[in-house]
């Protein structure tokens, strides 16, 4: 089962919201409202011909308006196909599917919060401000890109949010000086920050000294692990709803041997960033190599992203 259940939207409008950068506006056939979401959700879309592309985006517009979805999508030439067939070949009027809204990247409350966003990165950022505005939050939004009309959303961002933004086009004013932005740590401040890896980086390389817990981070990409320090093992996998026990090989992940067996697993990405194979880990302890869980939800080990992470233990089962 390599995708999750799907509904079907119409794309209602396509717009150019920067260099190389469109956002389609999604709406159902008959205009009833879409699942709720909050800030920081993505969706799966599904493009293409059979079988789809999946690829996910944050949400962009307001979680206020159910009755429509934005996302903006970055043409990349070097990928895998998937935003040059939406930039090149999608219009208004074609029917894409969709999953429901998920969140691995919610904004918590917070008296202050310091948006830091790079490029693209700065869609799942936009319904955040909204958000922090409506709670009376103090918040400031430092955001780079390569020039500026390569910056999605940053004229608007300015003439709404005025002083609060602080647009920095690489072109301009070089890279963001992060050692400078985050120096004084502030506690009751949370540090939201998404966009490239090295950026993400970077900002977790100048956070270090912050309280714990202060920096939040999306990433489009799988973060880069420290090589094992041994060669990887054969472990066993009980998947305690199906009744199936199953030997995972060195070679191979949870998923390619759930779905040979033909074990009931959901999945998307296959690189630890999407969190649709979030599993319940009911017994064992997982090796962690997502892109998804926080450091306190990787040591408390009660689930995992089964299609890159392993087992420490000689054995997992698994809710599933």
């Amino acid at each position: 089962m390599p995708t999750p259940d799907t509904l079907d939207v119409v794309v209602l409008d396509k717009d150019s919201v920067a260099d190389g950068i469109v956002r389609l506006t999604l709406a159902r056939p008959d205009h009833d409202m879409l699942p709720p979401w909050e800030p920081g959700a993505h969706i799966d879309l599904h493009v293409g011909k059979p079988p789809a592309l999946i690829r996910q985006y944050s949400l962009c517009s307001s979680p206020a308006d159910r009755h429509q979805y934005q996302v903006a999508v970055l043409r990349e030439p070097a990928g895998r196909g998937g935003s040059s067939y939406i930039a090149d070949e999608l219009e208004p009027g074609d029917t894409v599917s969709v999953s429901a809204p998920r969140n691995h990247f919610v904004l918590v409350p917070s008296p202050r919060y310091l948006f830091i966003a790079g490029g693209i990165g700065i869609t799942p950022i936009v319904p955040m401000i909204e958000a922090a505005d409506a709670a009376g939050a103090d918040w400031t939004l430092v955001y780079g890109g390569r020039t500026r009309t390569s910056m999605a959303f940053a004229h608007d961002l300015l003439e709404a949010r005025g002083p609060r933004v602080v647009i920095r086009p690489q072109d301009e004013y070089g890279f963001l000086d992060l050692d400078e932005l985050l120096a004084t740590p502030t506690n009751g401040t949370a540090v939201y920050c998404c966009g490239p890896g090295p950026l993400l980086d970077a900002v977790d390389a100048a956070s270090r000294h912050w309280p714990t817990g202060s920096l939040h981070t999306e990433r489009f990409a799988p973060v880069a692990h420290p090589a094992p320090t041994g060669e990887d093992s054969d472990f066993e996998v009980e998947f305690a709803q199906s009744g199936v026990t199953l030997t995972v090989p060195a070679n191979r992940s949870i998923i390619d041997v759930a779905d040979e067996a033909g074990v009931p697993i959901v999945y998307s990405c296959e690189e630890g960033t999407c969190g649709v194979c979030e599993t319940a880990v009911l017994l064992g302890e997982p090796d962690h190599r997502d892109s998804v869980l926080t450091d306190d939800e990787r040591r408390t080990g009660d689930r995992m992203m089964i299609c890159v992470s392993r087992a420490r233990s000689t054995k997992l089962v698994l809710d599933a």
